[in-house]
């Protein structure tokens, strides 16, 4: 199984995502390490959440015209799709199909943070330096760090 600790190097310079992403690998740690009793209502909850924040940065990738935007919801509905098919399982009883499930997810997690949300996290930079910024789920501002970002980046 994938590592589920974060590193500072996994942070793309866009501290909402990076705030997000930190807190979701903390989830995926905490599901990971439920026990059998439990597991059913945190992966759940789990995946209730993941509906949301999808939703919300697909709301964002609308606000600044991503041009991704139909490849990444794409994988957003892959990803949710494969875990709503576990639920059933997980309901009744089959706690290992969800704990694989989770297992699966922290590597596609890994792959999509490493291309699709680094795309988004550059554009977001880029948008921000030619001041043009997102705001997330609430209206807030994304805030940015494009100095620290284009060198992350490689820009």
């Amino acid at each position: 199984m994938i590592s589920l600790v974060w590193s500072p190097q996994m942070e793309l310079g866009v501290p909402a995502m990076d705030t997000a992403h930190k807190a979701f690998f903390e989830e995926l740690a905490q599901i990971a390490a439920a026990p059998d009793d439990q597991f059913g209502a945190v992966f759940f909850m789990l995946v209730a959440k993941l509906e949301r924040d999808f939703e919300a940065e697909e709301e964002l990738m609308e606000q600044i015209n991503f041009p991704a935007l139909n490849s990444h919801r794409e994988q957003h509905a892959r990803i949710l799709s494969g875990l709503h098919h576990v639920v059933p399982q997980v309901m009744n009883g089959e706690i290992a199909a969800g704990r694989r499930a989770i297992e699966l997810l922290a590597e596609w997690f890994m792959m999509h943070l490493t291309t699709m949300d680094l795309a988004l996290a550059v554009a977001l930079d880029l948008g921000a330096m030619q001041g043009m910024a997102g705001a997330d789920a609430g209206g807030n501002a994304i805030s940015v760090r494009p100095e620290r970002a284009l060198v992350r980046h490689g820009l």
